[in-house]
């Protein structure tokens, strides 16, 4: 088997390696991929190293699963008005914008130009199998890449897919380019914000069955792995640094495993990318502000709230409540709390039997056979993060049973006496599991936790009021996020056939605002060449620039610093 082929196969395990391990004695890959000079992954064969589990490999290890965060607006963002206005007319010409998706339809017309040639610069198919190694792109070890002249020879073509034989069967990557770069179609009076800006795609393939199996997550669930997100922002980067042109990233991906404080691996390397001149990562965040799948909890020397709080006297567990709504294969959820704070945590079943809260010591592993309830239930104390070690416990329930599971959560070490609890996102188990008394603050999806990549909310351009499910912020090392919100209701976007469809989600917002980046981009750092533009500094533009009600405090968890309207920011920087 070649590497294509082993980095495909559900028989190998994909393990995330921070370089500093390489110091260590570490078993030999099967193939590896090198994604910068932090990370690299490592591909095993299943049968030759131990099974897949956080004691086993580490939770950093283990590749998480990100599901995707399903013209108005663009007047509604000052989008047009930078567009028409004569003395700027910015569209986005010489900024390229690379989407890490479901692909694209680069035969739609929206990313072509006048003279019918192609808008997009390079795709990178990670679901294509190389004839040969010519096929694959530099530096990556599986996939296939079309460059911009095979799908120009493919558009000339009358089967151009005999060609360039990429799709986007989903349709969410299409719809997110269209937004944010779709060229102008004067009759059907639409236009993306940056439509003169050239295109990068990287069709991600779906993560492998192993991790939908340890995650519990539904067979036919559209979700993909970590490390292949990483590899394709390295993609991203790597292309850009070749055509020596500036570069706007638009993530419209997410989840909810990590401790949401910006330290997850992929939202540092999104930091490292985000930092770097003439770079901007934007990201959504997330549409799960109402689904129930984020506790808070507080163990302090105030009296017992009744209220349904989470707060405890000192000393005494929280009582974290889930309700399974139905008997399942199974689900997980995660518990964090910030260093130095330690928790211990039992687990009571719907029938009363109880698993002992177990020492909250890292490496600490505990298995409890619920036998009224027929489940398995999993627990690892674990200690995570490069910088901080915050405290992790995982939890599995395995053959979850119909009721309601309860957590007791113990202090050990407390200063705060702060934790939260998160269930996976929406669309990630076969049923739903929810809280009961669940907290709709803190739950922006990763890697919108990020601290240097653009974070956008959604809102409703109707009647100017928030998008219900929006990730509202801010993380849990308080960094203020959202930066901002932007439309992201009945947006305008072109299908995967040529159509016009509306788009609804944060991912939507996140487009309208790579777009306008590329606005800023192209003003910068393509026409004046004079300013050390990173998303940073473009962060710091648009914040300038947003609208903000009078009748509200800013910055807040929902709006982060209000609207976006980038003709605003650029009109301040006059």
């Amino acid at each position: 088997m070649n590497c294509d082929e082993i980095i495909k196969s559900n028989d190998t395990y994909d393990v995330i390696i921070p370089r500093e391990y390489l110091e260590r004695e570490i078993q030999e890959p099967e193939c590896m991929q090198s994604i910068s000079d932090a990370y690299e992954i490592y591909y095993y064969n299943r049968q030759k190293v131990a099974p897949l589990s956080i004691q086993n490999y580490t939770y950093s290890a283990i590749p998480k699963c990100f599901g995707l965060l399903d013209t108005p607006a663009l007047e509604e963002s000052g989008i047009l008005q930078l567009q028409t206005q004569p003395a700027l007319s910015l569209r986005g010409q010489g900024v390229l914008v690379g989407f890490v998706d479901t692909g694209i339809g680069y035969e739609n017309a929206c990313f072509r130009r006048t003279d019918g040639s192609t808008r997009i610069r390079a795709i990178w198919d990670q679901t294509a199998t190389p004839e040969n190694e010519e096929m694959l792109p530099e530096g990556f070890a599986y996939g296939v890449e079309y460059s911009m002249e095979e799908i120009n020879e493919a558009l000339r073509s009358e089967n151009p897919y005999e060609i360039v034989p990429q799709t986007d069967v989903q349709g969410h990557g299409t719809m997110l380019a269209s937004i944010a770069c779709g060229s102008e179609d004067a009759t059907a009076n639409f236009v993306g914000a940056a439509p003169l800006s050239d295109i990068l795609v990287v069709k991600l393939k779906p993560a492998k069955l192993y991790l939908k199996e340890f995650y519990y997550i539904p067979e036919n669930a559209t979700v993909y792995q970590e490390n292949d997100i990483m590899a394709a922002v390295a993609y991203l980067e790597k292309k850009a640094e070749e055509y020596g042109q500036p570069l706007i990233i638009c993530l419209g991906i997410g989840t909810n495993n990590g401790s949401h404080s910006g330290a997850s691996v992929l939202s540092e390397y999104l930091n490292d990318i985000g930092g770097l001149w003439r770079r901007c990562v934007v990201t959504a965040t997330g549409n799960e502000a109402s689904a129930r799948h984020h506790f808070f909890g507080r163990s302090n020397h105030g009296a017992r709230n009744t209220q349904g709080t989470g707060r405890q006297e000192n000393g005494m567990p929280v009582a974290v409540e889930i309700n399974v709504e139905e008997n399942m294969r199974g689900f997980y959820l995660e518990l964090w709390a910030s260093a130095p704070e330690l928790f211990s945590v039992s687990v009571r079943s719907p029938a009363g039997t109880l698993l002992p809260a177990g020492s909250p010591g890292t490496g600490s592993h505990q298995v409890h056979d619920f036998i009224l309830e027929n489940t398995r239930v999993e627990m690892d104390y674990r200690t995570v993060g490069r910088t901080r070690g915050d405290q992790l416990v995982f939890i599995r329930f395995e053959r979850a049973a119909r009721g309601i599971w309860t957590l007791n959560v113990f202090p050990d070490t407390t200063i705060t006496g702060n934790f939260h609890v998160w269930l996976p996102m929406t669309g990630m188990l076969e049923h739903d599991v929810v809280f009961l008394r669940p907290d709709p603050e803190v739950t922006l999806t990763i890697p919108s936790t990020a601290a240097i990549p653009i974070t956008v909310g959604g809102y409703q351009t109707t009647d100017g009021s928030l998008y219900l499910n929006s990730g509202r912020g801010y993380t849990v090392s308080s960094v203020v996020k959202p930066d901002f919100a932007a439309p992201a209701v009945g947006v305008q976007a072109v299908g995967i056939r040529g159509n016009y469809v509306t788009m609804t989600g944060t991912s939507a917002a996140a487009a309208i605002t790579a777009g306008a980046c590329a606005q800023l981009m192209e003003w910068g750092a393509v026409r004046r060449r004079d300013l050390a533009l990173n998303s940073v500094e473009i962060g710091n533009i648009l914040i300038r620039g947003c609208k903000r009600s009078s009748e509200m405090e800013f910055p807040n968890p929902s709006w982060g610093y209000g609207k976006l309207d980038v003709y605003q920011a650029v009109r301040e920087l006059q």
